[in-house]
This record gives structure tokens, C-alpha cells and sequence, in this order.
């Protein structure tokens, strides 16, 4: 009695087993998966319970419904040279199970993968463009651009991209950006004012000399005028001499006695001295 209950209960527990290893549930937001040996069979098609071949066969099962995730924060740079920092999101699904599970096998893989796939896409469509387009004009073409890309790259992993957006576009650390437009703007006022303290030199220096050369010219011309008034004046004295020598010994007196006689000044001469024949007449 003992040995078939034991029996029983033994029949019992391995049924039991059995069934835990074959049976199975799939939810209606996800892909059931069945792996025999490790390697991927037909995906199952229908939600609710399903069966497999124990100790053969395992069940993976992933998500049907729409996953997202968002790339942090990172630097760019426009094709006109501005940088700019931008974050994003895309959402995306699992469209064929097998090649999901061949090419990444889990969800955190494919996320990461799909991160770098979206990032560099985005960083080469951006960097074609300007900052203003990127902004303004052409987001949703670079977006559609960026999708577009991106499907094309993730198709054999059995990935779609549903949608790729920029949630924000910033300018990196404003201060910096500051300081470096103050350094540069230092940089061409101290060119311009090299520039205009050279172009200064250049019309000082200039100037200097033709101030030396117009001097030179005066000095030269003054010393020849002042040379033929004085021969002029020594010729014009010379005939006066000759002319009426006691009228020049009279002028020459006169300016003698100018010189000599001053207020209250007392000169003692004895009366045939020839300075004072004038006074005697």
C-alpha cells in the first residue's frame, strides 16, 4: 500500500513537472519566442497559453508594445562651426522576434545599439547643417532624415524606429560662450588699434618729414634773401660812404651818442675831443 502510494505520488509530481515545463503564457502586449536548443523556432501567434517540449524547449518573451528611450544631453557642431548641446528621444518596437533574438537577445542590448545608431545619425544630419536650420527651418526634414537613416541600419536586428525627436537645443555653458565672444571681440579691437596705431606712425612719420623738407626749403630760401639784402644793404652803405662820407660820420655819431648818453649819465671829455665836434657847431 505504501509503495503505491509512493508510487502515485511520485507519477503525480513528474506530471506535474511536466506540465510546468510545457505550458506557457504569452500576454497580448508581447512576442512569445520559442527556443529549442538555443536556437530560435517560429514565433508564437497567438496570446493566452501555449505549449513546448520540456527540457528541449524555453519560451523568451518580449515586448510587442511601442519602447522608448532618450539620449542624454551632448555636444554638436553646425556646419557653420556653432557648438550647441541637444537631447532626444525616439521610440521603437520589435517587428520580427527571430532576427530580434539573433542580432540582440535582449532589450537592453538593442537600446544601447539603438542609441548609438539614432546619435550618430543625428550628429551627421545636424552637422550639415546650420545652426539657424537646425532651429528653425528644416527640423522636421532632419528628423525624417535621422528616422529614415536609422530604420535603414536597424532593419536586420528586426527593429523598427517609430519616431526620432529633439526634445531640446541649447547653447553650451553660456559663460564660456560669453568669454570667448569678449576674448575674440578683445582680439580684433587690439588688431584694429595695431592697425590704426601703425597707419598713425605712418602719417606722423610722413608728415615730420615734409615738415623737415617745407623748414629746409624756408631756411634755405631765407638764408639766400637775407644773403642778397645784406650784399644789397652793404652796397647801398658802400655808395652812401662814397656819396657823402660826413653825412654817414654824422648818422654814425648820432648812434654813438645814443648808446653812450643815457638818463642822468655823466661823461667828462675834454672840449676838442672828436666825439663831441657836433656839439660844437
Amino acid at each position: 500500500m505504501n509503495k503505491t502510494l509512493s508510487f502515485l505520488l511520485i507519477v503525480v509530481a513528474a506530471l506535474l513537472f511536466i506540465a510546468t515545463q510545457s505550458i506557457f503564457f504569452v500576454g497580448q502586449a508581447q512576442h512569445g519566442l520559442v527556443l529549442q536548443f538555443g536556437e530560435p523556432q517560429l514565433p508564437v501567434r497567438t496570446a493566452g497559453l501555449n505549449f513546448k517540449i520540456p527540457l528541449i524547449q524555453n519560451v523568451v518573451l518580449l515586448e510587442k508594445r511601442i519602447l522608448s528611450f532618450d539620449i542624454p544631453k551632448t555636444l554638436g557642431l553646425s556646419s557653420d562651426l556653432k557648438p550647441f548641446e541637444i537631447d532626444n528621444y525616439s521610440c521603437w518596437r520589435i517587428v520580427d522576434p527571430i532576427a530580434f533574438v539573433k542580432t540582440m537577445r535582449t532589450e537592453d542590448v538593442a537600446t544601447e545599439r539603438l542609441k548609438n545608431i539614432v546619435y550618430s545619425q543625428l550628429r551627421a544630419a545636424i552637422g550639415g547643417e546650420t545652426l539657424k536650420d537646425v532651429v528653425d527651418t528644416k527640423r522636421t526634414t532632419i528628423m525624417a532624415q535621422v528616422l529614415a537613416r536609422s530604420n535603414a541600419q536597424v532593419k536586420e536586428y528586426g527593429l523598427e524606429i517609430m519616431d526620432v525627436r529633439i526634445k531640446r537645443t541649447d547653447l553650451p555653458n553660456r559663460q564660456a560662450i560669453f568669454q570667448r565672444m569678449n576674448a575674440d571681440r578683445e582680439k580684433m579691437a587690439n588688431m584694429y588699434r595695431a592697425e590704426g596705431e601703425s597707419a598713425s606712425r605712418d602719417i606722423r612719420s610722413l608728415a615730420e618729414k615734409t615738415r623737415d623738407v617745407i623748414l629746409a626749403e624756408a631756411q634755405k630760401t631765407s638764408t639766400i634773401m637775407r644773403g642778397e639784402a645784406d650784399a644789397a644793404a652793404m652796397r647801398i652803405f658802400a655808395d652812401a660812404i662814397v656819396t657823402s662820407p660826413g653825412f654817414y660820420e654824422f648818422t654814425k655819431s648820432l648812434e654813438l651818442y645814443k648808446k653812450s648818453f643815457s638818463a642822468n649819465s655823466r661823461v667828462i671829455l675834454s672840449t676838442d675831443d672828436p666825439l663831441l665836434q657836433f656839439f660844437a657847431r
